[in-house]
């Protein structure tokens, strides 16, 4: 049975760790304090405390395993089917109510598991009261299933619990059963422009609060803000009403120059901290004073010391630390200021005061607590820290807090919904530090964008790109919603989750937001400290300030709009305790990607997605535009924006991208045929990696190649490609993960004479990297294609998007040489050796192959022009030496004639000279032997006539 858990415990991990991270309305296990039932949470074995009784099971064929180990993901029961199972199996979980009061109840449980042929079915009851069965639906995909039902009188020993059944293979997670009654009346919903879904279980005195230090720079520099009739009102006292019951405020050292001039970001010394903190008390709110231990700006990029304390030792450093943090407190005391915490450090994730080692770090901490308790015991002392994100930070922060011994109360976080992950690990992670070392926790900083548009001409931190997930509408429903999550993820963790900032909602822009005067908003940014910073800042922060002074990044994350009017979202914070519901309306329409390869039919969608304000969603029809659909079909290759249109007149944009094939077979792998791809692993390695459904971590589709180890991992994934043309490809994939810092990443593509790669590496979720090869060459058709992936346990990630697409043809250059050679020695073949036949073959070969060197492109083509010479010169017939037969045609003078010139023109090539006696034997001889004599004959009677007349002469001479 140990072994089976420790199975479960690991699936539990995967599950929690991939599973579906992004969705926004997730709920998590929380302990409610009315729920009658007892280990509701499984937060113990009940198979050791007896607190649920599992029967009518047969374990021969089902696993079920209770989760009493504490862990970062939390705790909840894992059953599965075995796939030895033969048919549908069932078991019951139940716990008997020892006495229920008359009156009505529900019964709930969240569920998770898999779906289709693996989905498990969960059906609630509650003595004879039964709920229809409930499939899960996937990895991740948390659903509350719940029975309603009345008990007319008193009833003892009530049996409630779920069965649950499924198919072999089938598996899934049960966590938070309750059962509460429902006689208390539930908070009504108010009307509002905006929908707010109410938080169940909020404290009374849920801290809902807001980060305004920028404030008093904006109101020197001429922002005004109103309240919603359109009055100019006091932000601070729109803030109250709008149920905000605390204000942070930053606090640096000396953010001025020499010469007084203030680094920007609201120049936020200790002056400017009371100011705010009276105006916070005189609206009723408490104040968080949030000191940086800096004169400016500290995150987890930059922690330097205040200018006063550089050169300092650690023991000189301790005690000024502790002096600053003592008279600034009882500076703002003495105001009569309502201080109810005070954090120790800005987002301190690897450093405080300019020291980043944990022991020195640790000390400065202890110091600003001493000084703190010195002051007001009943002060909550806050530490803060950014990226829950990342896998084991939180925890590995707060163990070395702990075994450090530091003092403090509450355990802060950032959390911004477009870089800080899924609300389920934000509520898991600090639900380990709260229940682990008994602190309270929030999340100090928190924003989302409701425009895309910028009032000031000084870029947004959001929307981008890439590297941000937005998982809400970019609208005034979609901030609240974003906001309102927030609050419910921490509500989650329990009694120690106490409270939610949102950060700078009036941080607005500071001149004409509908014509951006750059020059003249510089100038009040660089005078009253109203952009984030000025050029002064440069002295001190040279990098970053220094580089990028300016204006407002969060104006369009504000909860105020452009002129100073509230946004419906900010009444987020009152909404909380009963919720809102407003006139349904569309919200966003999304905006739809394709992507098509060259020569494959381009269609777009005949709906698109339409969200309402209320959070449902509807596919409505749209009619595109042809005439631009049709011109980017003619364009090719490329991307395109097709502009489609829904009853209203709203608009929608398809964003249409046309690329070359892709070479790779299922490439995405969405197809169920995966027998194209080898995943191996290295040797002594068990499996580490799959393809998986999970949409969120998943490029493009619902499947990914996913991967995560407890032990080292090692696997390589790749595809062979055959069939390709020569000619150069480009290669690519989409990777994304984390906890992989010193491992081994890269694509790769092999020939049969080289080989590629380029490396890569992961840096967080959904920070996809595209790692691209160029220029490889293919000549015989085949690639090899992948991926290989090594790194230390706890390296987590996903594989999708494979990419392979020729990008220039190839040219082969061949070398015609023993082409060359084999004419050379084809045309010294003498036709008085061979028979006339074979010879002209020959010439006729070798005609071609003089022509056939001018055109051929690839070795199969000179291979071929080789093969058709050789074989004519292997064809050639030697000429016969016995004598011509009377009857056969007779040679003619002329062809002798040829062959004469034929072989002195070879001669000429060779460079022979000829001799006389060549010529002599180069005469015609084609008379027969009677016609021989009859010429000698004819010579000798000539001789003998010129010889009797010359004698006869040379008589009559002598006479």
């Amino acid at each position: 049975m140990k072994k089976v858990k420790q199975v479960f415990a690991i699936i539990l991990v995967l599950t929690l760790l991939f599973g579906s991270s992004h969705l926004q309305h997730i709920e998590v296990a929380a302990v409610i304090e009315n729920n009658l039932l007892t280990n509701g949470g499984f937060e113990t074995d009940f198979y050791q405390d007896a607190s649920w009784q599992v029967s009518e099971v047969n374990w021969d064929n089902i696993t079920i395993n209770a989760t009493g180990e504490d862990s970062v993901e939390g705790h909840a029961v894992n059953y599965w089917v075995k796939d030895t199972a033969t048919e549908e199996e069932s078991f019951t979980i139940s716990q008997v109510v020892s006495s229920l009061p008359a009156g009505s109840y529900q019964l709930s449980v969240r569920s998770m598991g898999g779906s289709k042929n693996e989905a498990g079915e969960v059906a609630l009851f509650a003595g004879s009261n039964k709920a229809d069965p409930v499939a899960t639906t996937g990895w991740g995909n948390w659903e509350t299933n719940s029975l309603t039902f009345e008990v007319t009188e008193d009833t003892k020993d009530l049996k409630v619990g779920a069965t649950i059944s499924g198919k072999p293979n089938a598996w899934g997670n049960l966590d938070n059963f309750q059962l509460v009654s429902i006689d208390e009346q539930t908070p009504q919903p108010v009307p509002a422009d905006i929908f707010v879904e109410r938080v169940e279980g909020i404290a009374k005195d849920f801290i809902k609060g807001v980060d305004v230090s920028s404030i008093l720079s904006l109101e020197q520099s001429g922002v005004t803000f109103y309240n919603e009739k359109g009055q100019k009102q006091d932000i601070f006292t729109t803030l109250a009403e709008s149920g905000v019951n605390y204000v942070r405020v930053r606090v640096w050292n000396n953010p001025y120059d020499a010469e007084g001039n203030g680094y920007g970001g609201g120049n936020n010394d200790l002056d400017k901290a009371i100011e705010i903190g009276k105006r916070a008390t005189a609206n009723g709110m408490k104040l968080l004073v949030d000191f940086h231990y800096s004169d400016f700006w500290a995150d987890p990029a930059k922690q330097q010391a205040p200018k006063a304390w550089q050169g300092l030792s650690l023991e000189d450093k301790k005690q000024a630390l502790y002096q600053y943090t003592k008279d600034s407190l009882q500076a703002i005391l003495n105001q009569g200021i309502d201080i109810g915490m005070v954090q120790v450090g800005n987002e301190t994730n690897g450093g405080i005061a300019g020291e980043d080692d944990w022991t020195h770090m640790s000390a400065l901490f202890n110091e600003g607590s001493r000084a703190i308790r010195e002051i007001d015991p009943n002060i909550l002392i806050a530490l803060h820290f950014t990226n829950p994100e990342t896998t084991g930070r939180y925890a590995n922060i707060a163990q070395t807090l702990a075994e450090n011994e530091v003092d403090y109360d509450v355990f802060a976080s950032s959390y911004y919904p477009f870089w800080h992950g899924s609300l389920e690990n934000l509520t898991n992670v600090l639900k380990h530090v709260a229940d682990t070392y008994d602190k309270q926790v929030m999340v100090a900083e928190t924003s989302y964008t409701y425009t895309e548009e910028d009032g000031d001409g000084h870029g947004n931190t959001a929307p981008k790109d890439s590297g941000q997930t937005l998982n809400y509408p970019i609208s005034v429903q979609g901030q609240a919603n974003a906001l309102r999550d927030v609050f419910e993820a921490v509500v989650n963790v329990g009694e120690a989750g106490i409270g939610v900032f949102y950060w700078e909602p009036a941080w607005l822009p500071v001149g004409d937001p509908d014509h951006i005067d750059i020059e003249s908003n510089q100038a009040l940014w660089e005078k009253y400290g109203s952009g984030w910073a000025t050029s002064y800042a440069a002295e001190y922060d040279p990098e970053d300030a220094g580089e990028w002074y300016g204006g407002s990044a969060v104006d369009n994350q504000a909860l105020f709009d452009f002129y100073g009017k509230p946004l419906p979202s900010l009444n987020v914070f009152k909404y909380l305790d009963t919720g809102a519901i407003s006139e349904r309306q569309i919200d966003q329409i999304d905006d739809i990607s394709l992507s098509y390869h060259l020569g494959e039919e381009i269609t777009l969608p005949s709906t698109v997605t339409v969200l309402y304000n209320d959070g449902s969603e509807e596919a409505i029809e749209v009619s595109w535009d042809q005439e631009a659909l049709e011109k980017a079909k003619a364009g090719g290759e490329g991307s395109y924006t097709i502009t489609g249109t829904i009853d209203g007149g709203l608009t929608v944009q398809a964003y249409l991208t046309i690329q070359s094939k892709n070479y790779v077979q299922n490439p995405s792998f969405e197809d169920a045929d995966t027998s194209m791809w080898n995943l191996t692993f290295a040797n002594g390695l068990p499996p580490h990696a799959s393809i998986k459904e999970n949409k969120s971590n998943s490029k493009t589709g619902n499947y990914s190649l996913d991967f995560w180890s407890d032990s080292n991992i090692d696997f390589k994934i790749e595809q062979t490609v055959t069939g390709l043309e020569p000619g150069y490809y480009r290669l690519s994939m989409s990777l994304q993960g984390g906890d992989a810092e010193d491992a081994e990443m890269f694509l790769f593509a092999s020939t049969s004479e080289r080989n590629y790669r380029v490396n890569t590496a992961v840096d967080g979720w959904v920070n996809w990297k595209t790692p691209i090869m160029e220029e490889i060459l293919v000549t015989d058709g085949s690639l090899t294609i992948g991926a290989s992936i090594t790194a230390e346990p706890g390296a987590w990630g996903t594989i999708d998007d494979f990419q392979l697409q020729k990008i220039a043809d190839y040219q082969q250059t061949i070398d015609t040489t023993a082409l060359n050679e084999l004419i050379e020695k084809a045309k010294k073949v003498k036709k008085r050796d061979v028979t006339v036949a074979s010879f002209q073959a020959l010439q006729k070969a070798i005609k071609q192959a003089e022509v056939s060197i001018a055109t051929i492109t690839t070795d199969k083509e000179l291979k071929q022009a080789l093969a058709e010479l050789e074989n004519a010169i292997r064809a050639l017939e030697e000429a016969s030496t016995e004598p011509v037969p009377e009857d056969q045609e007779k040679i003619t003078d002329s062809e002798r004639e040829s062959e004469i010139e034929e072989k002195e023109m070879n001669r000429d090539q060779e460079g022979f000279v000829h001799t006389s006696e060549e010529r002599e034997k180069a005469l015609p001889n084609t008379a027969t032997n009677q016609y021989n004599l009859m010429v000698i004959g004819f010579l000798l009677l000539l001789l003998g006539f010129t010889s009797y007349f010359y004698n006869q002469r040379k008589n009559k001479i002598k006479a």
